[in-house]
């Protein structure tokens, strides 16, 4: 893991190799308005070093059809009401024609105006659905599947590979941890999963034993643990393995790390999560030898790669593909933009992620993982799935890669 003053150098570095003097016409504004409130630090510098390493590589691959990229980064402050001034700020100074921000509260507040005012790309960290809907917010786009997509596709993989199995719900008491929660049951009825219990806690709580407890009551045979980060699940799985509880666990995205692996050891053993992208440990793929190729020249003290490093880096990938259709078709801006999002089908990512098609405003692909305890990786265990329509059952598997 990159140590947070080293990763302020980079930053610095790639900032004045990015930004120059002002946006001219032969060169592009992507913003970036980061900040670690509700987030662990160590994600937002993970999913800002992955957007930042795809916009220098595509600088060097000639940047937007010759137009070079302008990397403006602000620093969104500790509320909501400064995030907004930090974004009203840079759309002023700077004019990105493509943003990315860290805080879920400020895309919820700002959101109207993209619509109405700035009508700019824009992607959050956050994978809440709200964000994912074309006909609210057309100018907003998840660089993956919504939380409520990642459950349906882990409740297709059980009904798949155990469609007898009874199942359980653990989840943070916050937006994040419930929104899509009735959803998910709504499948388990539909694809004709037993759920035999749901235990909540607040979202910072370091203590998981009453509701642990509770659900070994009701003997499931899975558990997924949704809405929360590294160290909860950190504690979930260690009290579970205390108290006796030994279902099959399955952490969601945001606790799906290597960090995990590291910190639990053994305990991590048969520990499953979702995924929409592939691993820095997942070498043959095109894109992760470039990523890693990459780094190698770059950041020579960097181990490894997180998930949110891939989230970050597909949020690139998105925007420049963006800007580079509609610059071509010579509608660099909003309309241009709708329409250069709308028209990702099959788009390769270079085997970052499945091939790559917009629908709704967000990328509703994954595929399961499992731990290597003694490799310290997770390794797929299904293909890659497709959910076509928010809480629709049909679903396509794609072979492995």
């Amino acid at each position: 893991m990159e140590r947070r003053s080293g990763f302020g150098i980079v930053v610095i570095l790639l900032f004045t190799a990015l930004c120059g003097q002002a946006q001219a016409d032969d060169s592009i504004a992507i913003g970036a308005l980061v900040s670690v409130t509700g987030r662990p630090a160590w994600v937002g510098v993970q999913t800002e070093a992955g957007l930042l390493d795809a916009l220098q590589i595509a600088n060097e691959e000639g940047g937007i059809n010759g137009k070079k990229i302008n990397y403006v980064r602000q620093d969104a402050g500790e509320t909501t009401d400064k995030a907004v001034t930090a974004f009203k700020n840079m759309m002023s100074t700077h004019h990105p024609l493509a943003v990315y921000s860290e805080s879920e509260e400020l895309t919820r507040t700002i959101g109207p105006d993209i619509k109405d005012r700035y009508k700019i790309l824009y992607s959050p960290a956050s994978m809440s659905a709200e964000f994912a809907d074309e006909g609210v917010n057309p100018y907003i786009f998840l660089a993956g599947p919504t939380d409520g997509d990642m459950l349906a596709i882990l409740l297709k993989h059980i009904a798949r590979t155990t469609p007898s199995a009874k199942g359980a719900f653990l989840y943070s008491d916050s937006a994040f941890g419930k929104s899509p929660i009735p959803f998910a049951r709504n499948m388990c009825r539909r694809l004709g999963l037993t759920l035999v219990g749901e235990e909540t806690v607040a979202e910072n709580t370091i203590d998981f034993v009453p509701q642990i407890k509770r659900l070994r009551e009701k003997q499931p045979d899975y558990l997924i643990i949704h809405g929360f980060f590294l160290d909860s699940v950190k504690g979930i799985v260690g009290q579970c393995h205390v108290l006796g509880f030994k279902p099959a666990m399955i952490c969601t995205f945001s606790a799906g790390t290597r960090a995990l692996l590291r910190h639990m050891g053994k305990a991590a053993e048969g520990l499953r999560t979702i995924s929409p992208y592939m691993c820095w440990w997942n070498d043959d793929v095109p894109m992760i030898k470039k990523i890693i190729a990459y780094n190698k020249k770059h950041y020579p003290y960097v181990e490894f790669r997180e998930n949110s490093y891939m989230q970050g880096f597909m949020t690139g990938l998105i925007f420049v593909e963006c800007l580079r259709r509609a610059d071509k078709a010579g509608q660099l801006n909003g309309e241009g933009l709708v329409q250069a999002l709308k028209s990702l089908k099959d788009f390769d990512t270079g085997g970052l992620s499945a091939p790559l098609t917009i629908r709704n405003n967000r990328f509703p692909v994954a595929r399961i993982w499992q731990t290597n305890v003694e490799k310290e990786i997770f390794e797929p265990v299904s293909g890659w799935i497709r959910v076509e329509l928010y809480g629709a059952l049909r679903d396509l598997d794609l072979p492995r890669q």
